[in-house]
């Protein structure tokens, strides 16, 4: 067994700890829990924005990608005292939990020395979680269909939003998909993102019924893309850009123009989406940020796109789902 190592650093003003740099995370590349911890510390000024105030989700290898795996909601208890904490209470257990906010490079740096692989955002900010800043679609190819098919149906989507006067982004899921996110910035609420999305992927399966699937059963979904709208919910967690994602290879979710998901599609060709951690760190250096729009550009859910996908009704009755149980219910109000 390795002898354990540890050392000591200071990142702006706060000491870390860091343990187990050389323990092997992605045993296929041999890449290692310091190469994690670097990358996440290089990615940090293009990342950060993108989790700060952000309610953030775990996802910790503590033993690797091959080994077993968890979800940690709760900030861990053993986090340091400058680590900030956002409150959401939780109908479904019934108490407040404690998420980690990774507001600044000590944060990002001790999250990844404990392991956390994938690091998975709300689309909401801590300070007012009713309120979505995007509209998001996660782009799931049931096999044999690929990313191609994926970047089939994302052209149509960015196309239908060209009509309603919106600009969306593309990013890789870093695992087998493409997630499109309709950055708002606005007044909305999840009742009329999960009506637009909704509306939209029915729309796209009655029209493709060779290529779309809105339901997620696995029966269903053989060579045929999910347009997966359930994502757009108050209680959902999403992976953020630019994190890793445990795959055999350090592959990252990954921030794409238009004009590469066309190329994929055009050249019938999965790879040419397919990114590493190096491979990041270089489109970086190159191009910047390209999410950056994601943060930045406001956008209204026009009313014309709330009424192609069911207008007042499908609100009416999306609202009434949750009340009755779809959703989760709030914390009571302080009496």
């Amino acid at each position: 067994m390795a002898k354990e190592t540890a050392v000591e650093v200071e990142i702006e003003s706060r000491t870390l700890k860091l343990t187990n740099l050389d323990k092997v995370l992605y045993p296929e590349d041999g890449f290692t829990k310091g190469q994690v911890i670097d990358y996440y510390t290089r990615m940090a000024p293009v990342l950060l924005p993108h989790t700060r105030d952000h309610p953030l989700t775990l996802k910790r290898y503590p033993n690797g990608v091959d080994a077993e795996f968890f979800y940690e909601k709760n900030c861990p208890k053993h986090r340091p005292p400058w680590v900030e904490t956002a409150t959401v209470w939780s109908g479904g257990n019934n108490r407040d939990m404690y998420y980690c906010l990774c507001q600044d490079l000590p944060t990002l740096v001790w999250l990844a020395q404990i392991a956390t692989l994938e690091f998975h955002t709300s689309l909401s900010l801590a300070a007012n979680l009713p309120e979505p800043r995007t509209l998001v679609f996660d782009l799931d190819p049931g096999p044999p269909a690929t990313i191609v098919e994926c970047c089939r149906v994302g052209l149509m989507l960015r196309d239908v939003f060209a009509e309603h006067g919106l600009e969306c982004c593309a990013k890789t899921s870093g695992s087998k998909g493409l997630q499109l996110y309709v950055p708002l910035n606005s007044k909305a609420t999840y009742v009329e993102t999960k009506v637009v999305s909704k509306g939209l992927a029915e729309l796209f399966e009655e029209q493709h019924p060779d290529l779309v699937v809105h339901k997620q059963l696995k029966e269903l979904r053989t060579g045929k893309v999910l347009i997966d709208w359930s994502q757009n919910d108050e209680y959902k967690t999403t992976v953020n850009v630019y994190s890793l994602r445990a795959r055999a290879h350090p592959t990252v979710s990954t921030p794409v123009s238009w004009e590469e998901v066309e190329k994929c599609f055009k050249a019938k060709d999965p790879g040419l989406l397919v990114f590493d951690s190096d491979q990041v760190l270089a489109r970086v250096a190159k191009h910047g940020d390209l999410w950056e729009p994601v943060i930045k550009k406001k956008q209204k859910l026009p009313k014309s796109l709330v009424l192609a996908t069911g207008g007042e009704p499908a609100i009416e009755k999306m609202a009434n789902r949750r009340h009755s149980g779809g959703g989760r219910s709030r914390k009571p109000p302080a009496k």
